[in-house]
């Protein structure tokens, strides 16, 4: 057998191996810094964590040497970043845990400061004022120093981006039971909104000349269409293609949300038209056919800026180099998948057999239909026909199955766009999206992804969503302030259909 000596001796030189590998992948990092921290054997677990905390989280200077502090060394955000890096995916929650909740607001300075406010309160204005400044510094929490230091450190920035990511994955797992974790994620929210504001992005335009690498990750990154192959990848920035992304010079060679872009005659009804033919992978573009835009994929690539306003900022930006491009061009809209669509119908069709108000849902004639096509038995509640029907793409194989689906599908779908809410807003994430962009909800597309994906996530069906740019302004405030959706006449009455024959 092994002795205990041998094995505790062992599994130190494999701790000190594994933070000399983790101390590489910091910029700036020196062999001397990684024997300062992790040579001694009682700096690990919670105690580690502790004493990393306790040394570079800094007091917050006091008010009135606020300007006056000296900044730490820069040492501490690259000693806070190798040690975080070392982390397991467990340890990195309970050290999150323990930087917002031990190095946060000082809540009983911030108390006493609400009190002395509330104290002057008929004295003259310049000292309420200043009472004011010193309770809003005083709401300052301690690890927001840090992580301003760690900003400017090379590769920090991209650090706390994904920092946040981690943030916001313990926030879903564990919902409201983190009040401090979620005051951690307000606190970086602001921060990133501040350094990646539209004005310091850089949008550039993805040719196939592009270096390799940003190549590979817009490849990567997208999530709407993957991309199946170089060939594929390499028609979707050639003619007739346009890819943008916004950049940042902090992160360089990391695009944060790619936008690609249709040139066609007029506004696409259908996916495979754009992602699947290949005829004009070679071809010279005739401007004469360039008549509209389509903004069919956009992605975000870092989790850590979600809630970071990028996507309509770069929409916006891309329709202004667009409209220079072709001064022509009037047709700006979005050919947009609807995910969640099937998974709310199968709901509803379950909640409505539960109920017995499968009537309500579809017409009589309709039932008739469905229960004749699918041929169900005595035995087989027509609903739970439809629902398997609903959970496969075996109904695209039928003529008739698709010809009997369509009308109750579209309107079906035009309802969960248009009337199905979350706190008044649309509950489709991409049409809230649009939506708050100001677009209109202008015209739902029967089988325009016809793709496994697409069939899965929303029966096939895509809804454009136009632009008509002198109205975004007007339709952006009518939805934001007012919950209003604007949509088309077909949307309106498709929706009308639905509300005669269904009743929610």
């Amino acid at each position: 057998m092994i002795s205990l000596p041998v094995m505790w001796a062992f599994r130190s030189s494999v701790r000190c191996w594994r933070h000399r590998s983790v101390l590489k992948a910091v910029p700036g990092a020196s062999d001397n810094s990684v024997w300062r921290w992790f040579s001694s054997p009682n700096r690990s677990g919670v105690t580690g964590m502790e004493e990393i905390l306790t040394r570079v989280v800094a007091p917050l200077p006091t008010y009135e040497t606020r300007e006056k502090y000296p900044p730490p060394p820069e040492s501490n955000s690259v000693d806070f970043m190798r040690f975080y890096t070392s982390l397991d995916k467990e340890d990195k929650h309970s050290f999150l845990s323990k930087l917002s909740k031990d190095f946060g607001v000082d809540h009983k300075s911030a108390t006493e400061l609400a009190v002395k406010l509330l104290d002057t309160q008929l004295r003259d204005l310049a000292t309420i004022l200043q009472v004011e400044d010193r309770l809003r510094y005083s709401l300052t929490p301690r690890y927001k120093q840090l992580l301003n230091h760690i900003s400017k450190v090379e590769g920090g920035v991209k650090f706390l981006v994904d920092l946040r990511a981690d943030v916001l994955e313990i926030i879903s797992s564990k919902g409201s039971e983190s009040p401090h974790i979620k005051d951690l994620n307000g606190t970086l929210k602001s921060l990133l909104s501040e350094w990646f504001s539209v004005g310091l992005l850089r949008l550039e335009r993805i040719t196939w000349q592009s270096p390799c690498e940003i190549l590979q990750k817009i490849s990567q990154y997208e999530a709407v269409h993957p991309v199946r192959n170089w060939a594929d990848l390499k028609r979707r920035v050639g003619p007739y293609r346009r890819c943008y992304a916004f950049t940042h010079a902090a992160m360089p060679g990391e695009p944060l949300v790619v936008l690609h872009v249709a040139l066609t005659e007029d506004i696409s009804d259908n996916i495979q038209s754009i992602v699947r033919e290949f005829s004009t992978l070679d071809s010279e573009e005739d401007v004469n056919k360039i008549n509209a835009a389509i903004f069919y994929s956009i992605s975000s690539t870092q989790a850590g800026l979600q809630g970071v306003e990028l996507g309509n900022y770069l929409i916006k930006r891309v329709v202004r180099e667009l409209q220079s491009e072709f001064p022509h061009m009037a047709q700006f809209s979005s050919l947009s998948p609807i995910p969640g669509f099937s998974s709310w119908l199968l709901g509803l069709l379950s909640q409505y057999r539960k109920e017995s108000r499968g009537s309500d849902l579809l017409s009589e004639q309709e039932w008739k239909e469905v229960e004749q096509v699918t041929v169900s038995s005595s035995g087989t509640p027509s609903a739970d026909a439809l629902r398997k029907l609903i959970g496969t793409s075996e109904w695209l194989r039928s003529e008739r199955l698709t010809r009997v689906l369509e009308p109750i599908l579209m309107r079906l779908c035009a309802w969960y766009l248009y009337g199905e809410k979350r706190r008044g807003y649309a509950l489709n994430p991409v049409a809230n999206f649009h939506l708050q962009n100001g677009a209109t909800m202008w015209r739902l597309n029967w089988l325009a992804d016809t793709s496994p994906r697409g069939v899965a996530n929303s029966c096939g069906l895509m809804v454009n969503y136009r632009y008509f740019l002198n109205e975004t302004s007007k339709n952006s405030s009518l939805y934001l302030q007012n919950k209003v959706v604007v949509a088309s006449e077909q949307i309106v009455g498709l929706v009308s259909q639905f509300q005669k024959n269904s009743k929610l």
